[in-house]
């Protein structure tokens, strides 16, 4: 036993000092030469480049008392982006991104921060306008293509700030167009457009671009069970942004151009079998309704239901209910003539009105 114990830590002494002299300096390795980047990648670099000053990281603030002092001071309450329209200071953004704050802090890509005040909100398509007093050079507009156009399979790109993580690029292909999302009062947005960029709760109001860079929707929704990116998000087509945010800019609201009517609940229509369309339950004296003649549906001397209009068309375009005879509306200005397609008692005509500015 004891020569064996001899052995042993012999062998061990003999045995430490070879591990330690196998040990060699680790050196760093050689690089690999890289070669040029693919004409995709520089493809993605440069339109980045190009594309991320216009994009701005927007925190939405609101009052909060002090428990203690009882001072009111404004804190943030959450984030969202939006992309310079123009060198004037306006921001465009989703409206429920500053929905219920009553302050908003814009940061540019420098990092520089202003003050926002709100010029104008259409909660019906989820778009606001922001302004902030910035040097112009701090503020490139974003190219405006057309949505019109668009083709499932195009590439896309949005930038970002998911999270919270500033100047976030996306990619992904037009995966559907013509979808329909629901706003957040209810009504709904047509014409949306689908991708699969990435887009993920921050990316709300931020510009999605074609592959020439130019903004062809505003990023709003996505849909996923657990509230991060499922490959499924939606953008409001360019086409209508171009078409309501310079009415945001100029008259602080979108004044919707009114017929002065009322309509009947869908229990009325099924009621009467009526057709596809808009009936009317009143119809305001004055109004381009009342100017045209129009009639309501209303109830005679011995309770019978009297015939009035359905409006089933403006301008050729068929109206199957009153949420799209409203969007067809919004396309217009008031003061534009229309012409509607009225159905009464069986009978079709079509009357010429002149429409008015709406509440």
């Amino acid at each position: 036993m004891a020569a064996a114990a001899l052995v042993g830590a012999v062998l061990a002494v003999v045995a430490v000092p070879a591990l330690v002299q196998s040990k060699t300096e680790a050196a760093p390795r050689a690089i690999a030469p890289r070669g040029p980047l693919t004409t995709e990648e520089q493809a993605h670099i440069d339109l980045f480049k190009k594309s991320s000053p216009s994009v701005v990281h927007i925190t939405s603030l609101a009052q909060q008392r002090d428990l203690f002092s009882m001072n009111v001071q404004q804190v943030p309450t959450g984030t969202g982006t939006g992309f310079v329209w123009d060198d004037r200071g306006h921001i465009v953004t989703n409206f429920h991104v500053i929905q219920q704050a009553n302050g908003a802090k814009v940061t540019l890509a420098d990092q520089s921060t202003y003050d926002a005040t709100l010029v104008g909100a259409f909660p019906d398509r989820d778009l606001a306008v922001l302004r902030i007093e910035a040097p112009k050079e701090k503020l490139p507009p974003l190219a405006v293509g057309s949505s019109r156009d668009l083709q499932v399979g195009q590439r896309v790109y949005a930038i970002g700030n998911p999270f919270g993580l500033d100047q976030s690029l996306t990619t992904g292909i037009v995966s559907a167009l013509n979808r329909e999302i629901e706003s957040f009062n209810q009504r709904t947005i047509r014409g949306v457009i689908q991708t699969d960029a990435a887009i993920n709760p921050g990316n709300s109001g931020g510009p999605l671009l074609d592959s020439a860079g130019r903004l062809i929707g505003v990023n709003t929704q996505i849909a996923s069970p657990s509230g991060a990116s499922a490959g499924i998000g939606f953008a409001i087509p360019v086409d209508e942004v171009n078409r309501i945010v310079p009415r945001l800019i100029r008259d602080g609201r979108f004044v919707r151009p009114a017929l002065g009517i009322s309509a009947a609940p869908a229990g009325l229509q099924r009621a009467l079998n009526l057709p596809k369309g808009v009936p009317l339950i009143e119809v305001r004296s004055g109004t381009p309704a009342g100017k045209a003649g129009l009639q309501p549906f209303r109830r005679g001397s011995r309770g019978e239901i009297l015939a009035g209009d359905v409006i089933t068309g403006i301008n050729d375009e068929p109206v199957n209910d009153l949420d799209e005879m409203l969007s067809i509306l919004e396309r217009h200005q008031p003061g534009e003539s229309v012409t509607l397609t009225l159905w009464r008692g069986g009978q079709t005509r079509k009357q010429q009105v002149v429409l008015a500015a709406g509440e």
